[in-house]
């Protein structure tokens, strides 16, 4: 029974892994194919990008049309800050 489980456990959560927000630490890239694209693959739909202190900040949407805030930075790439839009 374990045996059976496990596996068909593990085949439901996948969708749910798959489309998971971006981490402080993923690296989506410093242009903006490359970051939208990555992001988009993390589930965050990007609306737009803009400057903020230093800071790449792509405003997107989650699959709950959560709104959300990822901060890149513009040297590597690399997620530094992730948070609900005020």
């Amino acid at each position: 029974m374990m045996k059976i489980l496990l596996p068909a456990l593990a085949l439901t959560l996948t969708p749910a892994v798959a489309l998971a927000m971006p981490a402080v630490g993923d690296v989506v890239g410093t242009n903006p194919a490359d970051a939208t694209a990555a992001l988009e693959k993390a589930g965050c739909k990007v609306r737009e990008f803009e400057a903020e202190n230093g800071q790449i900040e792509a405003k997107c949407v989650d699959s709950d049309s959560k709104l959300w805030e990822v901060y890149i930075d513009p040297k590597s790439g690399a997620v530094t800050k992730v948070k609900a839009e005020d």
